[in-house]
């Protein structure tokens, strides 16, 4: 049709294109997912936290994990998919009745739409709303005391040199049997020990008081143990804790309203260069063109091998190179426009060179004379 809608054969290579995009996307996701879930876990299980704020983080985590994932689906079901039709002589058919690879092209184009349309959304809202609030929420609990100390039944060590246990901890927040060794200092080692203790805080000051026990200080030099038993002591523990100075709020955690209205002031206020704002700003831009790029790379590299019984592996091999080419440029244009943000338009040539090497494979695949001749030469 040439009113510029889908026809019923567009639909149906988009439906197999998405169908497959969300297979390949849905089984990165959860390959990096839990990667990175296993390493999660074991650090804040590790320190005391509830399951409760492992999934938080881990929720917090996916919109950066599926921007990263999904140029990659893009790309694998476009070959996938291509690969597919032209093994099944569908692409074949679809030629030889009057369609161009231009023509053939254009449910690709939507599907790389869609795929960009979804990065644009986790780029510009998703993503920033999601580090900013784990980035409050990693500062919280490195400051919460109760959730380093208050694990009964386990030896903790919530600072190096430190080692805490407690036999039981009572509803009412009482601490039976405790045991703290203090080995910060070089020249001696202190061994608390005490049948009841309690936490107390006012404002960020932290103080153990512990009831009915015996201190033994260990003096290196001499060798020499002394014991001290005590009805109550207490025992400063605020800088056992990490607390973490007010650090400005990263570029990459703002909203990109912001960044496009007032750079200079974000610049400012996040203790950024004005490159770095235009930087984040334009690669939020920049990714989703990518995304539709991909897609476009891996349907015309596979369109230029045509059919043949032996498949066309050498084609995903191009498609693949072309794709790491790519891609590799994108981490290189960055560092000029963090130092010149007047460089901006170099943000964009990875994805420029892409569509322009598209082009020149659907204009090859046009030519198939012209590239028979060449492939025999």
């Amino acid at each position: 049709k040439g009113d510029g809608r889908l026809s019923r054969v567009d639909r149906y290579i988009l439906a197999q294109f998405l169908w497959l995009f969300g297979f390949f996307a849905l089984v990165l996701v959860a390959i990096f997912w839990i990667n990175r879930a296993v390493v999660l876990f074991d650090r804040l299980i590790g320190d005391g936290q509830s399951m409760v704020v492992f999934l938080e983080f881990t929720a917090l985590a996916l919109p950066r994990l599926i921007m990263t994932v999904l140029p990659i689906a893009t790309f694998a079901a476009a070959v996938y998919v291509t690969n597919r039709l032209n093994n099944e002589s569908e692409i074949t058919v679809m030629l030889a009745t009057g369609s161009s690879p231009w023509r053939l092209a254009r449910p690709v184009l939507v599907f790389g739409m869609i795929s960009a349309s979804m990065v644009f959304v986790l780029a510009h809202v998703l993503e920033p709303a999601a580090q900013s609030h784990l980035s409050q929420r990693q500062q919280e609990i490195s400051q919460n005391i109760t959730a380093r100390l208050l694990t009964d039944g386990e030896f903790l060590s919530p600072a190096s040199g430190v080692t805490f246990y407690a036999r039981e901890i009572a509803q009412d927040g009482v601490l039976h049997d405790v045991f703290l060794a203090d080995h910060r200092a070089t020249e001696e080692g202190v061994i608390y020990t005490a049948a009841e203790a309690y936490l107390v805080r006012e404002g960020e000051q932290t103080t153990l008081i512990m009831l009915d026990g015996l201190a033994q200080r260990l003096t290196l030099e001499s060798n020499r143990l002394s014991t001290a038993k005590f009805q109550d002591f207490s025992f400063d523990i605020s800088n056992l804790v990490r607390q973490d100075s007010a650090k400005p709020t990263p570029v990459a955690y703002l909203n990109s309203y912001w960044l496009a209205t007032d750079p200079l002031g974000v610049a400012e206020s996040a203790g950024a260069t004005l490159g770095e704002v235009t930087q984040e700003l334009h690669s939020r831009f920049a990714r989703p063109v990518f995304a539709m790029v991909t897609a476009l790379i891996g349907f015309s590299a596979l369109l230029v091998g045509g059919y043949s019984r032996f498949g066309i592996w050498r084609e995903v091999v191009m498609a693949f190179g072309l794709l790491i080419l790519i891609d590799g440029m994108r981490g290189v244009v960055s560092e000029p426009v963090i130092k010149n943000p007047d460089l901006w338009p170099i943000i964009y040539l990875p994805s420029l060179l892409g569509a322009t090497i598209v082009a020149g494979l659907l204009w090859t695949a046009a030519q198939p004379r012209w590239w028979r001749r060449r492939r025999a030469a």
